[in-house]
């Protein structure tokens, strides 16, 4: 009796519900970059201000990339230890960020809805809403390792459900490593791919020494490159309202970390072609940390901002950044 009841309970934990908890987030502004300061313009753009972020709660770190998931400034990250991480981004009267509030913390899940089973299969890195008639309907997300692209229903802002897999070609699936897909984003309606999916490696090079990604699109689709640069390699993707795509870029040297961040030209943004980025951002050193998620939205005020995110890899030395910036023209 002893024996079927302690096996009744396991099977009965295997079919529990996935649930969220709340978490507790602290936030400091920061009102200076690169010793420029605020609405001051730095390089190809305008800096708006940033926050680092702090929770006591273990499962908080390793922000990998993040959306817009809701009105309100609804957004949710995707973590390197296969966690969707929701909340609202707070704004204070001048149109700065002040904190990150309403957080909740849930497991991602495979596609029976239980959390995923093991590290090699949580690593998520690249994340992009799936909007129906301006609402908010999934996000797809892309993860290394166990490489793979799913997508999870979006609830009141917040991401989850069972995962629903979307295929990709063999060559990507055959990548089981940290380094292939790292960047996902989905191109707006104004963009000449309207709709497609692009996904971009890390690290799995062609002959040319480029990083290869795909397009994943009903008329659009194919492989394409991304031009490699010294030092940094891409790490997430965004779309502006134009069509235009932002990428990403962070590297490692003399200790410290670097991170670009570059504009493809929309009618550039098609399959088959060597994609090239105009420079708008580039820094390092202590004022930035392992940059690693981008979104574009719009603040409370109105402004289209380009949001950036870092990684702290759970690791107590590094941190929990956001900064946001906005373009001078």
């Amino acid at each position: 009796m002893m024996e079927r009841a302690a096996f009744a309970l396991v099977l009965l934990c295997l079919a529990s519900p996935v649930h969220a908890v709340e978490a507790t987030v602290s936030a400091a502004q920061i009102s200076r970059f690169r010793n420029i300061d605020l609405d001051q313009p730095i390089d190809k753009l305008i800096f708006r201000g940033g926050m680092t972020l702090q929770s006591p709660d273990d499962t908080f770190g390793g922000l990998s990339s993040v959306t817009q998931t809701g009105d309100n400034q609804r957004i949710a990250f995707v973590t390197d230890r296969g966690h969707f991480v929701s909340g609202q981004l707070a704004y204070d009267e001048a149109d700065r960020l002040f904190g990150f509030i309403g957080v909740t913390i849930e497991p991602i899940q495979n596609s029976s809805g239980q959390p995923l089973p093991r590290q090699y299969a949580r690593d998520a890195e690249g994340m992009d809403t799936i909007w129906r008639d301006g609402v908010p309907v999934g996000v797809r997300v892309g993860f290394e390792h166990l490489t793979r692209v799913a997508d999870f229903s979006v609830t009141d802002g917040r991401p989850g459900g069972a995962a629903r897999e979307v295929p990709i070609p063999q060559w990507l699936t055959d990548l089981r490593t940290n380094e292939s897909i790292e960047s996902v984003c989905i191109a707006p309606p104004a963009s000449p791919v309207a709709g497609s999916t692009i996904l971009i490696t890390e690290e799995a090079l062609d002959a040319d020494g480029n990083h290869r990604g795909e397009m994943l699109g009903i008329n659009d689709k194919g492989p394409f490159t991304y031009v490699n640069s010294p030092i940094v390699n891409p790490t997430d993707c965004a779309f502006l309202p134009n069509g235009d795509l932002l990428v990403l870029e962070r590297g490692v040297s003399l200790f410290s970390f670097v991170m670009n961040l570059r504009r493809v030209r929309a009618e550039d943004v098609q399959p088959g072609v060597l994609m090239r980025g105009e420079l708008l951002l580039s820094a390092q050193g202590p004022e930035i940390d392992n940059m690693e998620s981008l979104m574009v939205h719009q603040s409370p005020g109105g402004e289209w901002r380009i949001l950036m995110g870092s990684d702290n890899n759970f690791n107590g030395w590094q941190r929990n950044m956001i900064l946001e910036f906005a373009l001078q023209e």
